[in-house]
């Protein structure tokens, strides 16, 4: 079984779970799962994991994000994007001075109501299972930021278009945003089409088409230690190596030396490779994830 990462880039029409099925195909193996879902009209990175690397995917589904979104002013759907029914359609003539401005507004920290049409579970059932039911819920709004929306270019006419990049926080909804532009300028909007550049420190140059994966398979595969490299790494000796292995709690001194951020800390030995990451809880430090066994350090 391998254990590792691999960078896709996603294609239209794919859903995430389609490339996890594809990837279980590929590798000869049910371990695979993905680091946070991409709508399967949107294209980019999606980071998939596979065998004990799964583990690992919490870690990377709480990084930061980057899109390239295209924004449809003056018509409403009853998905926020290109796939769903028209709602509403009125002329809205307005200009990039506007848009700008509007955007500003948005920067820092928000909140949004997640659309009907993602993931999200709610009494245990995903949005979009009821959606797809005919049945719509009250969404209490969730907390979110706004790091950077940049206009990009803009097309002005009775139905203005605008392309724009937006970098934020986990578990922003970039259909939302494009529905809250056009609510903030008096009229509606969509999301007509969405790139994602950028999931933490991995970009769209680190990402290989699914074709590319199938076709050299190991050659896509990152260790362990490369899903995690937006840690704050702590390299021990080979006797903290087995204690790490066998999952054991360190006070903080002990174990992260002078270091005194908050966490969570990529732990590897005299190698490189990856044995656990580990997080403050109280006046300690203990194994969130062990990935190590005896071969590991050996």
């Amino acid at each position: 079984m391998r254990d590792g990462l691999v960078v896709v880039d996603k294609a239209s029409r794919w859903t995430s779970h389609d490339v996890v099925a594809k990837l279980r195909g590929v590798y000869g193996q049910r371990r695979v799962g993905h680091a946070g879902t991409l709508d399967p009209d949107a294209t980019g990175v999606l980071l998939v994991g596979l065998g004990r690397a799964t583990r690992l995917l919490r870690f990377l589904q709480e990084a930061g994000k980057e899109y390239r979104a295209r924004v449809v002013f003056g018509v409403a759907t009853d998905t926020l994007d290109a796939s769903g029914a028209v709602l509403e359609r009125a002329e809205m003539s307005i200009t990039r001075d506007q848009l700008e401005v509007a955007a500003r507004a948005f920067a820092g920290d928000i909140e949004q109501v997640p659309p009907m049409v993602s993931a999200l579970k709610v009494g245990g059932r995903r949005l979009y299972e009821l959606a797809r039911a005919g049945e719509e819920i009250e969404r209490a709004a969730r907390p979110v930021r706004i790091d950077e929306l940049v206009v990009e270019e803009f097309e002005p006419g009775m139905y203005s278009e605008a392309t724009i990049r937006v970098a934020c926080s986990s578990g922003t909804y970039i259909r939302t945003l494009a529905a809250d532009l056009g609510a903030s300028l008096g009229g509606c909007a969509h999301l007509g089409a969405l790139r994602r550049l950028r999931v933490g420190s991995f970009t769209l140059d680190d990402a290989r088409p699914i074709e590319a994966v199938e076709a050299g398979p190991d050659a896509a595969v990152r260790a362990p230690t490369e899903a995690v490299r937006d840690l704050e790494c702590v390299r021990v000796d080979a006797e903290r190596a087995r204690a790490v292995m066998h999952g054991a709690t360190f006070a903080a001194p002990a174990l992260l030396d002078d270091r005194d951020g908050a966490g969570p800390f990529a732990v590897v030995d005299d190698a490189g490779d990856l044995l656990a990451v580990y997080e403050r809880r109280g006046g300690g430090v203990k194994p969130s994830v062990v990935l190590a066994t005896e071969a590991t350090i050996s």
